[in-house]
């Protein structure tokens, strides 16, 4: 397959906002390929060369890239940069500029795998005379492309793809592609996904041997699995209700989602909620599970929390942030926030796949497997079959310092579901007793100008929300408020390495902010309530055809949630449920009329 087929994929990707649309052109794209050619088409296409766990980095800052554009068309790297400040993408003016220069023949048009494994090599440079290297092999590409190929070349290594396709519509390409369009072949494939993160490992798969390839797909060491997510409930009586009047309470640490690999020689990888490996940030968790966990290899999950070494107090979540991207002064960081793992579940232990027991059964086992120690610690749990000990319990957690509950269903068939959420799991916070005082992990995909003391940055944050169903972003809020002025001063540059010219084809909104962003960064809000609206498009369809909900007066509360990907944000779908779970009163909605109880 010849690069440029994939890069005129990508055009007309880009000219799409329909789902369908999109995922007949990637149909289209993948039904002939196999092996090699269709996994490394898959992995451009998310924007990627491996799988995301593997944190493979081009290491290419912008600066290099101009300067590779500007060596390969015969420009001033000065030249360039004026051109791109005025296009606003560095991967148009390098289309613009191969137009203008002729391409070197002698090798033949670019083939797809040629171009896969120059970034990878970009990738490997490392050391003395690396950037040297990563521009040269970068030139060589440019010189052979066509400009459509050079445009999505360079916004490739430069992070900014924009071509807007999400995991969930690729799943669909491939069901329809490799299997059928069948409800069952589709969840098939995505429970193989959610097992192994790895999308070019299932198109593989697929394209040999169709759904039957995937059977032999296993829970392994050092490939992390989707996590399993939680319901809310609006009181603990819907809770028991929806547990059959028994549960397994757990404290509700307020930390990060840790998933931890300990391999047979006592290795051990720790990946985030996010799939990124942390290991390197948290070296004394590293250090302290393999003594602490019997036998290997075994694989956790747990929250890791930070607390104070003198009287054993769980301290703020924000704390343990300072540990995350940590790549200076790590020994100083480790004594200032000292962390402990609180494993709340076990999904590997020796050779039995224990997340396909039911609760129960894995919780039998936790407490086998781990021997408490300082640093590692089995989350606190009880079972309760009554709302009076679910609230005494419930007293008692929250004055412990954690922010509340996640219950666990002890039925039969609560089995460990990878990247599922559903009321097996259901998190009952402190927050949810008050009116809509529950926070929201809202995606940031646009911005407006600051004024007056706020002019020369961004004055308000377009918010959105993910629908998996819709594979969009659904916009629910315009949020200026709690931002400080150092906060403010460094929202430009937070924000740079997604900006775009354009509306993401993924984001559905009735706003247009003054800047556009790729959705990538997840922060905290809080609001009054939730309300119908006719311009945000949040849950569009469930309540009324044509309006979605809006979150009036809504607070940054000053946390980025560096742990989630946009993809794991809050859902419109949560939006909904938490719409019908706040107290209405006589309040109005933004539409001016009472609002009412829609069923869905």
């Amino acid at each position: 397959m010849q690069y440029r087929e994939l890069a005129n994929v990508y055009e007309r990707i880009e000219a799409t906002t329909k789902r369908l649309e999109m995922r007949s052109i990637l149909v289209d794209l993948l039904r002939p390929l196999r092996g090699r050619e269709l996994a490394s088409a898959l992995y451009l296409s998310q924007g990627s060369l491996r799988p995301e766990y593997e944190g493979v980095e081009l290491g290419v800052a912008e600066s290099l890239a101009r300067k590779a554009v500007a060596e390969a068309t015969h420009q001033t790297v000065e030249s360039v940069a004026r051109r791109s400040r005025a296009s606003g993408d560095l991967g148009t003016t390098a289309g613009e500029l191969l137009g203008d220069v002729r391409r070197v023949e002698n090798d033949g048009p670019l083939e797809l795998l040629e171009v896969y494994e120059g970034l990878t090599e970009i990738a490997r440079a490392a050391g003395a005379g690396s950037q040297e290297t990563k521009v040269k092999i970068l030139v060589d590409l440019l010189r052979r492309a066509t400009p459509l190929e050079g445009k999505y070349l360079v916004r490739f290594v430069m992070g900014t793809l924009r071509v807007g396709v999400r995991e969930m519509t690729i799943l669909d390409a491939l069901a329809t592609a490799f299997a059928s369009e069948g409800k069952e072949a589709r969840e098939r494939i995505e429970i193989a996904f959610n097992l192994t993160s790895d999308l070019g490992m299932i198109a593989e798969r697929l394209a040999a041997g169709g759904l039957a390839g995937l059977d032999s797909i296993r829970l392994e060491v050092g490939r992390p699995i989707r996590p399993m997510l939680a319901e809310r409930a609006k009181s603990l009586e819907e809770l028991l209700q929806r547990m059959g009047g028994r549960a397994a309470l757990e404290y509700k640490y307020d930390g990060l989602r840790v998933q931890a690999h300990i391999a047979k020689d006592g290795s051990v990888r720790l990946f985030s909620r996010r799939l990124e490996e942390i290991g390197p940030q948290f070296p004394d968790l590293v250090r302290a599970l393999p003594s602490a966990v019997h036998p290997h290899p075994a694989i956790l999950e747990g929250e890791c929390v930070p607390f104070d070494l003198g009287t054993g107090a769980i301290r703020p979540f924000q704390e343990v942030a300072k540990r995350r991207g940590r790549k200076h002064d790590l020994e100083q960081a480790l004594e200032e926030v000292p962390v402990a793992l609180f494993a709340f579940d076990v999904l590997l232990a020796g050779d039995e796949l224990v997340y396909e027991r039911d609760f129960p059964e894995r919780r039998a086992v936790l407490e086998k497997l781990v021997r408490p120690s300082e640093r590692i610690r089995i989350a606190e749990e009880r079972t309760v079959t009554n709302v009076e000990e679910a609230n005494e319990y419930f007293e008692e957690v929250v004055g412990a310092g954690a922010e509340g509950v996640m219950a666990k269903s002890l039925a039969e068939g609560s089995r460990y579901r990878p990247g599922a959420r559903g009321f097996w799991w259901i998190k009952y916070k402190r927050d949810y007793v008050t009116h809509l005082a529950d926070s929201i992990d809202g995606v940031i995909v646009g911005a407006f100008h600051g004024r007056g003391r706020r002019a020369g940055t961004y004055g308000a944050l377009l918010l959105a929300v993910y629908r998996p169903d819709r594979d969009r972003f659904e916009t629910f809020c315009k949020v200026g408020s709690g931002f400080d002025d150092a906060a403010l001063a460094e929202l430009p540059k937070r924000l740079e390495p997604f900006r775009v010219d354009r509306a993401p084809p993924e984001v559905d909104t009735g706003l247009t902010p003054d800047q556009w962003f790729r959705p990538s960064l997840v922060l905290e809000v809080k609001g009054a309530e939730l309300t119908v609206s006719p311009i945000h498009r949040a849950g569009i369809g469930v309540l009324r055809p044509d309006a979605g909900l809006a979150l009036r007066f809504p607070r940054f509360t000053g946390r980025y949630r560096t742990d989630k990907s946009a993809t794991e944000a809050t859902t419109s779908g949560e939006l909904v449920e938490m719409y019908r779970m706040q107290d209405r009163g006589g309040t109005r909605s933004a539409t001016g009329e009472r609002p009412v109880r829609h069923k869905a």
